[in-house]
C-alpha cells in the first residue's frame, strides 16, 4: 500500500474548534444583518388629475346602532354590503350601506341608504334613500368610487315574476348634483 504525498487534510474530521468557528460565524452574520436594514421604500405618485380626498382625520360614518328606514316587521334589518367615499365633495366621507330584512328563507329586496355624520355629532343619519325596499331590487356590483355610488339591480318586469327569478337587469350610477344624487342608468333596464 502506497501512502499519499499529501498529509492527511485537517478538514477530513470534524473537531469542537470546527464547530465554535461556524457557530461564530453564524452568530456574526445574524448580527451583522439585524444592524444593516434596507432604505424606506418609496413609491413614485400617479401623475394626471388629482381628485379632491377626505382629510385623514375624516372617518366615514359606521353602521352600527342606525335604524334605517326600513319596515322588516319582528325580524331586523341587516347591512349586507357597505362602501365609503366622499359623495358630495366637501372632503368628509359618506357610508353607503345596502340593507335588507333578515329573513329566514328566499331573498329579501334590498334597501340602499347614505349615512352621513356631522362632526361633533355623536350617531350617523341616513341622509339618503336611493332605492326603497318596496321596489323589489337585489343589489350587486356595489361600489362607491370617484364620488359616485354605482350598482346593478336585479329586478321584476311584473308582480307576477316569483321573487326566486328576477328577470330584469339594470346598471344605475348616482352621483351628488345641485343638492341631490341623480340617477343615470348606461343602458336602460335589460332582461336577463
Amino acid at each position: 500500500m502506497q501512502q499519499s504525498a499529501v498529509p492527511e487534510l485537517a478538514h477530513t474530521y470534524t473537531r469542537p474548534i470546527h464547530w465554535m468557528a461556524t457557530a461564530t460565524a453564524v452568530a456574526g452574520v445574524v448580527a451583522l444583518s439585524s444592524l444593516v436594514q434596507p432604505g424606506a421604500a418609496t413609491a413614485a405618485q400617479p401623475q394626471g388629475p388629482r381628485t379632491h380626498s377626505a382629510p385623514a382625520a375624516a372617518a366615514a360614518p359606521g353602521t352600527t346602532g342606525v335604524t334605517f328606514p326600513i319596515d322588516c316587521g319582528p325580524v331586523r334589518a341587516v347591512v349586507a354590503k357597505k362602501a365609503s367615499g366622499d359623495l358630495d365633495g366637501d372632503g368628509r366621507p359618506e357610508t353607503v350601506a345596502v340593507v335588507h330584512c333578515d329573513a329566514a328563507m328566499g331573498t329579501p329586496p334590498d334597501a340602499v341608504y347614505v349615512l352621513t355624520q356631522a362632526v361633533g355629532a355623536a350617531e350617523p343619519r341616513v341622509v339618503a334613500t336611493l332605492v326603497e325596499a318596496k321596489d323589489r331590487y337585489s343589489v350587486t356590483d356595489f361600489a362607491v368610487r370617484d364620488g359616485a355610488v354605482t350598482a346593478t339591480l336585479l329586478g321584476y318586469s311584473s308582480p307576477d315574476v316569483p321573487n326566486c327569478c328576477p328577470d330584469l337587469k339594470d346598471d344605475v350610477k348616482w352621483r351628488w348634483q345641485n343638492g341631490a344624487f341623480v340617477r343615470s342608468t348606461d343602458a336602460g333596464a335589460r332582461g336577463i
